[in-house]
């Protein structure tokens, strides 16, 4: 009995996984809004080194479309701008040589159209990988039938428990994802 445990235990943790990285993916899309998250991939060239934008600056939302980026180093001030202007989030930084501000632009119909689209493809490659782990949680589970370490009707058990557990991680995606569809759309 402890085998089966072992697999859902483990399926479970991957499921678990797969979601928050879904979350966290999901979280980096403008909305509209402003959001910390969607300065979560820019590194800076701090003195030759790629460093997180949050480990050189106090980063801020100033109001509901308006982030504030504060660095700790005067001197850094051009390589923040240029570091949020190489990346591909939409927004044009303006400084006064001492604070960053990222005005966030509301979106036009097409660009949110866009955005869900995106954001359905990401649920989709969730999905996926939750699917993967249901397999490879049904392999383990047979070849331990067939190794006589679990019997017949523990396996039959154990495919009903992943698959149980496969769509409560799937049905959480689903949920997440038409919050997020609305959280865009909403203008």
């Amino acid at each position: 009995m402890g085998m089966m445990e072992d697999v859902l235990a483990d399926l479970s943790g991957n499921i678990e996984g797969a979601f928050n990285s879904f979350k966290a993916d999901l979280g980096k899309l403008r909305t509209g809004r402003a959001n910390l998250a969607m300065l979560d991939g820019i590194r800076v060239d701090y003195y030759g080194t790629p460093t997180p934008l949050s480990q050189c600056a106090n980063l801020a939302i100033a109001d509901a479309r308006l982030i504030t980026v504060r660095p700790w180093d005067k001197g850094l001030v051009q390589a923040i701008m240029k570091a949020i202007s190489a990346t591909d989030i939409g927004i044009t930084p303006q400084s006064d040589g001492e604070i960053i501000r990222l005005p966030v632009p509301s979106l036009t119909e097409e660009r949110r159209k866009d955005l869900v689209k995106q954001a359905k493809h990401r649920g989709e490659e969730a999905k996926i990988a939750m699917r993967n782990h249901r397999r490879d949680a049904n392999e383990m589970l047979k070849e331990a039938e067939k190794d006589k370490e679990i019997t017949q009707d523990d396996l039959k058990r154990g495919l009903e428990k992943v698959q149980v557990e496969t769509d409560k991680g799937i049905e959480q995606i689903e949920q997440t994802l038409t919050a997020k569809e609305k959280e865009i759309l909403s203008v």
